[in-house]
């Protein structure tokens, strides 16, 4: 049986280790850089992709469209593929009702979500599937680094475990920043950083990873928080946790090396006039 042509829109960070992994598990691997910056043709170069032009000209020489872009997109991107009766997998981190939208906008829908960091090597990274054909999807990634991992048949419920996941490890880093905000507007930093060295000594160092984090990624999460609020509140839980968190990483400046002072200070910049 000839191998599935799998088209990836677009190839990010994540996006690119993503096909790559396709790629080295015996796939072809297309992306589409039509309208696409330079750094992400050298990126998709980088991973052996090959440029089909178009992201029209996806749905005619894919069996398979993965979707892996920032979750604000997410929408826009399936519907930029045209009429597609291939396999669409959203991978995206987006909330269950989000993805039940996404679902009946292509006939053949995967709702997927993916737990861990860009993955390059087996055991680091995990892809969460759910839906009708979310056992045809796995089979694509069998024996790469991308672990594959199947939830249920229904559209959402990876998309549920995405968003538990990331409510926690993207969650409390804005909550970590927004701590040593106040503490700083207070006037009390010192004194918190002495306690933390007393009572819970690995909360400096994450706080300080926190900032990093949203130097780089902040502006990508904003979308991420505002999908997790959605869920808890389709949940019938407060969503407020979450829509700060989304605040935080709006205000956090985006920087690759952004350090904890300076996203402190675009968190509250009247603390510094004190």
């Amino acid at each position: 049986m000839a191998q599935p042509v799998i088209g990836i829109v677009h190839p990010g960070e994540m996006g690119a280790a993503v096909g790559k992994a396709l790629r080295d598990g015996g796939h072809s691997v297309v992306w589409a850089s039509t309208g696409r910056s330079a750094v992400t043709a050298a990126r998709a170069e980088q991973a052996g992709l090959e440029d089909v032009g178009a992201v029209g000209e996806l749905s005619r020489v894919c069996s398979v469209i993965l979707s892996v872009c920032p979750p604000h997109a997410a929408l826009g991107v399936a519907r930029s593929v045209g009429r597609f009766e291939g396999l669409y997998v959203d991978a995206n981190a987006v909330s269950p009702s989000t993805a039940r939208e996404l679902a009946t906008l292509v006939e053949r829908f995967v709702d997927g979500g993916i737990v861990g960091p860009p993955p390059r090597e087996a055991g680091s990274t995990r892809l969460y599937l759910s839906g009708p054909a979310a056992d045809e999807a796995a089979g694509l990634f069998t024996g790469t680094a991308l672990e594959p991992r199947v939830v249920s048949r229904e559209p959402g419920d990876a998309s549920a475990v995405k968003m538990a996941y990331a409510a926690w490890t993207k969650g409390t880093a804005a909550l970590l920043l927004a701590i040593r905000a106040l503490a700083r507007a207070e006037d009390v930093e010192g004194a918190l950083l002495e306690e933390w060295a007393l009572s819970l000594p690995e909360l400096e160092s994450r706080s300080q990873s926190a900032a990093r984090s949203a130097g780089r990624k902040g502006w990508r999460w904003v979308a991420e928080m505002e999908e997790i609020a959605a869920t808890f509140e389709g949940a019938g839980l407060p969503d407020g946790f979450h829509l700060a968190a989304a605040e935080v990483f709006r205000r956090a400046p985006h920087a690759e090396d952004a350090a904890l002072d300076e996203v402190l200070r675009a968190l509250n910049p009247k603390a510094e006039a004190r």
